[in-house]
């Protein structure tokens, strides 16, 4: 649930008094966003409706402008807690606030734009403006950067978000910015002519707040759960849902795809909606895979004989009608049919979005090759419906210690996985570039 922050004489009631756990959060990529689907998301919004389920009660959120906003607000009590990817203040140090366990550590860096030279420190940047975003914990270590280094332009910038913060690096109206590692990873993406230039002082925690009246009981939930999710492999498993795949592509990927996205995609928009209308499957998620298969060139052909947009085999073209595998409106139709059957055949265990990923890896590897993989995460002791743990198994499939001990041998489980986070990257990017489908309805007379 979503609600308005407008309201300044409403408070939060009393913890326990209520049926509602009040969150209060900023919009971003880090913290909390509206998915492909319509649906509130985010690491923040996971873990605080994570929360609020394990204590019988409904979450409503409370989304801030800034983080500035959100920190007076959560002190004036008009929240029970504030998830907003907030770093804690060093040990000592007075907030007004009380914060709960790391759940992430992140590291304060410097981003700059690729077309100027890389800096080296700080030192080099007298007379340049740095942006940044007030946060606690950045505050502090900004007033010991400015007193050493006086004639750097040190300037808090008003962005709602540190994707506004970044991409005025981007687009030159800032020279440089201050923010967390994991802020500018994301950011590369979206953004590939930014990158980081060095860190800036030691790596910080990332921690809930809470008013400083606030209820004992409900801190000592926060600490249990939080110890929960990280021993169950909770935790590693939200982690992963939003950042276990930023690493997997170079800049130079994400600028040839933004290219060919720029160029190629529009005339191919059509078959992948009218896709979409079939399976139910976003029209960008089949794109994406689209593009890891062939680059979108429609005569691809592989020296193993798959060919067309999406890569059928003649057997899978076979199975699903497709007369000509190179003609690309039948090859992106046919592959995501082929697709929704995969997701159809993952066990009902699997649940989205892994159940995704899953087909995914089943597009390349076979469904016999990931049942294989899936029976040896559970020799292995590790989750087989879970994909953080599936992911470091497949690759063993290649392995002689491994894949002759499952039924259908050897395979590139390994190619698998590179895949699938390959194309949850270029999911990513159109999610942020191109607009979901709306379908268009015909009245016939």
């Amino acid at each position: 649930m979503l609600a308005s922050c407008g309201n300044s004489e409403w408070h939060a009631p009393p913890f326990g008094s209520t049926h509602e756990l009040i969150i209060a959060t900023v919009n971003g990529p880090t913290t909390f966003f509206e998915d492909s689907q319509g649906n509130f998301a985010g690491f923040e919004h996971d873990l605080a409706s994570l929360f609020a389920q394990k204590l019988g009660m409904s979450a409503k959120f409370v989304v801030y402008a800034n983080r500035e906003l959100l920190m007076q607000a959560l002190a004036r009590g008009k929240a029970h807690l504030a998830a907003a990817g907030l770093a804690a203040p060093p040990d000592g140090e007075e907030s007004g606030l009380i914060f709960g366990p790391t759940y992430f550590k992140v590291q304060p860096q410097l981003a700059y734009n690729r077309s100027e030279p890389k800096p080296e420190s700080l030192a080099e940047l007298s007379g340049k403006r740095i942006g940044y975003i007030s946060a606690p914990g950045l505050d502090a270590l900004l007033k010991a950067q400015k007193a050493t280094y006086p004639g750097v332009d040190f300037s808090e910038l008003k962005k709602d978000s540190s994707d506004d913060l970044l991409s005025a690096v981007s687009d030159g109206t800032a020279d440089y910015a201050i923010a967390y590692s994991n802020q500018i990873d994301i950011a590369e993406h979206y953004y590939p002519n930014i990158d980081t230039a060095f860190d800036i002082g030691p790596a910080v925690r990332l921690a809930w707040a809470f008013p400083e009246n606030a209820d004992s009981e409900l801190l000592q939930k926060a600490r249990d759960f939080f110890a929960g999710i990280e021993k169950d492999g909770t935790l590693s498993r939200i982690i992963d849902r939003y950042y276990g795949h930023i690493y997997r592509l170079e800049q130079a990927d994400i600028v040839g795809f933004l290219g060919k996205m720029d160029s190629q995609l529009d005339t191919l928009r059509p078959y992948f909606e009218d896709a979409e209308e079939v399976t139910g499957i976003d029209w960008r998620l089949l794109a994406a895979l689209a593009y890891q298969e062939s680059h979108w060139d429609e005569h691809a052909t592989s020296p193993t004989g798959v060919r067309g947009i999406m890569m059928l085999t003649g057997d899978t073209a076979d199975r699903l009608n497709v007369s000509d595998r190179l003609n690309p409106r039948q090859s992106i139709m046919a592959g995501a049919r082929y697709l929704a059957m995969l997701k159809d055949e993952i066990p009902p265990g699997v649940k989205e979005p892994d159940r995704t990923w899953f087909a995914l890896a089943a597009y390349n590897v076979g469904t016999a090759h990931l049942e294989d993989a899936m029976q040896l995460a559970k020799r292995l002791k590790k989750n087989p419906d879970s994909w953080v743990d599936l992911k470091d198994v497949l690759p063993l499939l290649s392995r002689p210690g491994y894949f002759g001990t499952v039924q259908h041998g050897f395979a590139r489980g390994g190619e698998a996985v590179i895949m699938v986070g390959s194309i949850r990257n270029y999911y990513d990017l159109l999610t942020k570039y191109k607009s979901p489908h709306v379908p268009v309805f015909k009245m016939h007379f």
